[in-house]
């Protein structure tokens, strides 16, 4: 810890299980990571009537019998889901018996566990509207970008939980300054966040035989108007882009900032390739999958070093001192 951090009048507070409940909380980040994953693996190959529209019994039963592939592929996301529940559960629970009244670990922790409740309400909607599958009803194009947006929220809170535990310094109400600064870079963020999964859809539902193909069904006149906006996705990546470099520049001046900003960068210019490739293969469901976590893990790094820079120790806000 530097001395800037050191002559603060709050003290640093370890939480109890200083290492195991980071380390906790991270691995639930890395858990709900490959539940999203696999949910995307859901969509793709078009698995997501694999239960029927029961829910959360899987075709009626427990453990399915003799199931087909689409019904294992559905039963296994929500066992996946299953698992995320009690993880979430229990780091609420260990967070609020480890920290002190005020800790902003309890405050993402709450978040955390009512975005989780949500996604399971907003998973089990598109289940029994049956909007799953080839479905192209208007409400399955509002309820999927509402499920995204929640599961990136979710993700967001997660981090934050985790991030907050592993601080030294920097993590209680009442001793930190906040900055709006970084907001806007992630709510672009979001933004694509939500455009991909309608792009996603459309890949997955009208999907073109060629590079020139899926053009002109972009521009065609009889197409569904979920294809006439899919240029909306690339088009918010790179306005995301310029507010990432953004708050990288506050960050790249910072020696200790220095290591995640250029992580974030290194994703950032992966996630462009991945796009390009995206296209240029026409989203076969790998790429649409390596595209997707290459998506969640800029996401949670954005996350991490916004938290870094915009929610401080009081009198740190013009980079006086430090925090992980």
């Amino acid at each position: 810890m530097n001395t800037a951090a050191a002559s603060h009048p709050f003290p640093v507070v370890r939480v109890k299980g200083q290492s195991l409940l980071p380390r906790f909380a991270w691995t639930v980040v890395g858990w709900n990571v490959l539940v999203v994953l696999w949910g995307a693996v859901v969509r793709a190959t078009g698995s997501g009537a694999g239960c029927g529209n029961h829910w959360p019994l899987c075709n009626g039963q427990v453990i399915p019998q003799s199931p087909q592939m689409t019904t294992l592929i559905e039963f296994t996301h929500r066992m996946m889901t299953g698992g995320a529940t009690f993880a979430v559960l229990g780091l609420l629970v260990w967070t609020f018996r480890s920290t002190a009244r005020r800790h902003l670990a309890r405050v993402a922790a709450v978040a955390s566990t009512l975005l989780l409740l949500n996604e399971a309400f907003l998973g089990a909607l598109l289940v029994k509207l049956g909007y799953v599958v080839q479905n192209q009803s208007p409400g399955r194009f509002i309820v999927l970008p509402i499920h995204l947006a929640n599961t990136l929220l979710l993700l967001a809170a997660l981090t934050l939980t985790a991030h907050f535990l592993s601080r030294e310094a920097g993590f209680m109400r009442g001793s930190v300054e906040f900055s709006w600064s970084g907001m806007p870079g992630l709510l672009v963020m979001l933004l694509v966040g939500v455009t991909g999964s309608l792009a996603a859809l459309g890949d997955t539902l009208f999907p073109a035989t060629s590079l020139r193909d899926a053009v002109a069904q972009d521009f065609a006149a009889s197409s569904m108007w979920i294809l006439h906006y899919r240029w909306t996705h690339p088009a918010l990546g790179f306005a995301a882009g310029l507010f990432i470099i953004g708050l990288l520049y506050l960050a790249i001046n910072r020696p200790r900032h220095r290591a995640l900003a250029n992580t974030v960068i290194g994703l950032l210019l992966l996630q462009y390739a991945l796009g390009l490739a995206d296209i240029a293969l026409l989203a076969p469901t790998w790429m649409q999958i390596i595209h997707l976590l290459g998506a969640d893990l800029l996401w949670i790094a954005l996350v991490v070093l916004t938290a870094r820079l915009t929610i401080v120790p009081v009198g740190c806000t013009e980079g006086t001192c430090w925090v992980k």
